[in-house]
């Protein structure tokens, strides 16, 4: 059965196996029977990040609790994705925004990176995994990409991993065209990394434009607005690079 994205889909932490049926935690009950206003015998995707999606069969039992019955996997469980997205964090508005975005592309691992002109320093975690969930839920995708702490620009620039390219864009870069410099990391590890509103310092800059395992891209010749620039440049980098 292929699934049709017109259903309502979920995410749970629920296992999900065939003739395994669950009971719904509480929350989930209220969520289906008051918020959706779904009842006994309606359908519905459920998938946990790790067993694929399935089509699953509500039972209601009275007004406050639902049983769960998972009827056949529409889709198994894809290899999960590789690529970092790393962002100085914005005000909330965009903040959210970026989030639904960097979720719908694939990116595997979500780093917010405070750095000096950085205009929102105090992340609200709850926030952001409720943003990431929603867009999970919305743009069907499987994989639940990892929401780390926030750390200081320093101590993101001392812990990253140097097998993994980090492409920094940067609005001074000597070209306007990015391909060249992305088309020799196709299948290779990778992270992209875009700055606050006020752009990066020249400190930071000049950091980033030190280390070896830094790809510097420009994004065009004109200066994106950081919310704008995060989608180009995960645009641009997966159609080069290739899907991670």
């Amino acid at each position: 059965m292929r699934a049709n994205y017109r259903m309502q889909r979920l995410l749970t932490e629920l296992p999900l196996q065939p003739d395994h049926p669950v009971e719904a935690p509480a929350e989930t009950a209220h969520y289906l029977l008051n918020v959706l206003r779904m009842r006994d015998g309606d359908q519905i995707l459920l998938f946990n990040g790790q067993d694929g999606e399935w089509l699953a069969r509500i039972e209601q039992i009275g007004k406050k609790r639902a049983t769960l019955h998972p009827v056949e996997q529409v889709r198994p469980q894809p290899v999960p994705s590789n690529f970092h997205y790393c962002f100085a964090p914005l005000k909330t508005g965009r903040m959210d925004y970026i989030i639904q975005k960097a979720v719908e592309m694939g990116a595997s691992v979500l780093q917010p990176v405070i750095t000096q002109h950085c205009q929102m320093p105090k992340l609200n975690s709850e926030r952001m995994q409720a943003n990431l969930r929603e867009a999970a839920e919305q743009c069907g995708i499987l994989s639940l990409p990892e929401y780390r702490e926030p750390l200081r620009f320093d101590k993101f620039m001392e812990q990253w991993d140097h097998s993994r390219t980090l492409i920094f864009c940067d609005e001074a870069a000597e070209s306007n065209n990015p391909l060249p410099l992305l088309t020799p990391l196709k299948g290779k590890p990778a992270g992209v990394f875009i700055g606050p509103e006020g752009g990066f310092s020249e400190d930071e800059r000049s950091t980033l434009r030190q280390q070896s395992f830094v790809t510097v891209i420009p994004l065009g010749p004109r200066i994106l607005r950081a919310d704008t620039a995060a989608v180009a440049a995960m645009a641009v980098i997966q159609a080069t690079i290739g899907d991670w």
